[in-house]
């Protein structure tokens, strides 16, 4: 199974996308460490005449991050790996 071409399709693309979505997630997490870390100022920064700052909807931004990325590659688990997976699993079930 190993020497077919659609599972090392499958493979080529599933580990570039989770690279990059890995990649993407560690820039914004680490970015917004860095900015609690490097620029407390910044982040402390109230919005309006409240109390909130602009720490808080940074790091909502975060969070919401994460659940996007989250749904793109279950869309894309769901569209595109699974169809090759099944096609990969039909081909090698006829030999």
């Amino acid at each position: 199974m190993r020497a077919n071409p659609k599972y090392q399709e499958l493979r080529r693309k599933r580990n570039g996308f989770g690279w990059a979505l890995c990649l993407a997630m560690l820039v914004v997490y680490y970015g917004y460490i860095a900015l609690i870390a490097f620029n407390k100022p910044f982040l402390s920064q109230p919005i309006g005449a409240g109390v909130t700052t602009l720490g808080v909807p940074i790091g909502m931004g975060v969070i919401v991050f994460t659940v996007v990325i989250t749904g793109l590659y279950v869309r894309r688990a769901n569209a595109e790996f699974d169809a090759l997976t099944r096609a990969i699993l039909e081909e090698e079930v006829k030999q």
